[in-house]
């Protein structure tokens, strides 16, 4: 019914942490950047907004594609109150336990997945960078 809000939302929260983050980014001093960051691990680090985009991407996509579903079915509409369960107090309270239970489960498990791809990601940075070093000598 209405389980992609839940996801939608965290997209909109992480989009803004997004932004906030590039922005730091970018004011860096290049100075402070050459004592916090090894120089070969410079060329192969990834920076968290790059990694928070990612996470972005996953979120606004699948929200897309479950609002897509739930039009399709019906349950969407272009008029007020939007989501028809929402005028039935009856149906407004499953919906509200949809959210509660599908939608908190699915923003869980896209932010799990995303999770995993940092790691993997980190891993393969250092090893790349391990790997480079070795080159080296």
């Amino acid at each position: 019914m209405a389980c992609f809000l839940v996801p939608t939302a965290e997209a909109v929260v992480t989009t803004v942490m997004t932004k906030v983050i590039e922005s730091k980014e970018k004011t860096k001093l290049p100075e402070e950047k050459a004592e916090n960051e090894i120089s070969v691990d410079a060329s192969v680090k990834i920076p968290l907004s790059r990694k928070m985009k990612w996470l972005n991407n996953m979120l606004w996509g699948g929200s897309a594609l479950l609002a897509f579903e739930h039009v399709w079915h019906g349950e969407v509409v272009p008029y007020f109150p939007f989501l028809t369960a929402a005028g039935d107090p009856a149906s407004a309270a499953e919906m509200l336990h949809e959210m509660a239970t599908a939608g908190v489960l699915m923003a869980v498990l896209v932010t799990a997945v995303w999770g995993c791809m940092v790691v993997t990601a980190d891993y393969l940075a250092k090893k790349a960078s391990q790997a480079g070093k070795v080159e080296e000598k």
